[in-house]
């Protein structure tokens, strides 16, 4: 209930408006910036900030930064008030009906295609040895895992994590979306003499991955993919099923940071601070175990050097191991 954030006359008057309706459900179907809303709902956005605004002041809507965007969703707490559930209802329906639904669905789509083609096109890759300050890394993170019989590199680029994971388990499994990619990682592979790395063209929700992890991977790396996800929650829950009941995830990501150029890179999100990621692992079926700064020395060359990475471990949660078992 949320007499406190709102009196209910007030409440009353706030959700009879229909636009501040459309504008509820669209925050609650899609985490949205002030731009992507405008577009969503169809209306000029100074409108639309308008209605925003009044519905972030009542305690509806949560804010979060990325960047120089502000995204806007619904706070989790609202739908606990039965007059904004009904609301909700009724602004979804409204969506449904004039198209605002399938204008959301585009949007997120569109960030994935950003993303894709930026990827999707051949480029430099230095095939050798990985990285060792990052072998090592990988090394000490795997070593606090009980079973090193199989690992999954979800979006493994150009083979270099996979490489390093190769001295440490019986077996790899690398997959990527991308053919110009995997191009690279075959190479790697054949120059380096690494048979027990099995490499995947796809997604990671595809059934060839499914297929190959069987009763789920001992660990699960998630390495500098999730800011490309057009969706970090979906994302994590398509590898939930891959993570085996006692097994771990391992999330390595930019934290957040402000430098836009990294969008050049293909990259949707400019990190993650760890509540958020936090959160997300939580919604994915996961039970975040810790979250440390990865030592700059260990971080290859490149365009994020400059930037600070996380390593987060968690594990499936005890209510999705039950269910799995």
């Amino acid at each position: 209930m949320l007499p406190s954030v709102a009196p209910r006359i007030e409440l009353y008057k706030l959700v009879s408006e229909p636009a501040r309706l459309r504008v509820l459900a669209a925050c609650a179907e899609e985490e949205l910036t002030m731009g992507e809303l405008a577009e969503a709902l169809g209306e000029g956005q100074p409108n639309v900030s308008r209605h925003a605004s009044a519905l972030r002041q009542a305690g509806l809507l949560a804010a979060r930064r990325d960047g120089t965007r502000t995204l806007l969703s619904l706070d989790p707490k609202a739908p606990r008030d039965a007059v904004v559930a009904d609301a909700l209802a009724s602004g979804r329906a409204l969506c449904q009906g004039d198209g605002t639904a399938r204008r959301i669905a585009a949007l997120v789509e569109a960030r994935d295609r950003s993303s894709s083609a930026y990827f999707s096109q051949p480029r430099p890759s230095a095939i050798g040895a990985p990285s060792p300050d990052l072998s090592l890394a990988m090394h000490l993170v795997s070593a606090l895992v009980p079973r090193r019989t199989l690992a999954l590199d979800a979006g493994t680029g150009d083979g270099a994590l996979a490489a390093s994971l190769a001295q440490a388990f019986e077996r790899v499994v690398a997959v990527d979306r991308s053919e110009a990619q995997l191009t690279a990682a075959r190479e790697r592979m054949r120059r380096l003499a690494l048979p027990n790395v099995e490499l995947i063209a796809g997604d990671v929700a595809g059934e060839a991955v499914r297929k190959a992890v069987g009763a789920g991977a001992d660990v699960v790396f998630a390495c500098r993919i999730l800011h490309h996800a057009a969706k970090p929650e979906r994302f994590l829950e398509s590898l939930r099923p891959l993570v085996a009941p006692r097994g771990r995830l391992v999330v390595l990501d930019y934290a957040q940071h402000e430098d836009e150029a990294m969008r050049e890179q293909g990259d949707v999100w400019l990190g993650f601070d760890e509540a958020t990621l936090a959160r997300d692992l939580r919604r994915a079926g996961f039970s975040p175990l810790r979250s440390v700064e990865l030592p700059r020395m260990a971080r290859p060359e490149g365009p994020d050097a400059h930037l600070t990475w996380t390593i987060t471990v968690a594990r499936p949660s005890d209510r999705s191991v039950r269910g799995a078992g």
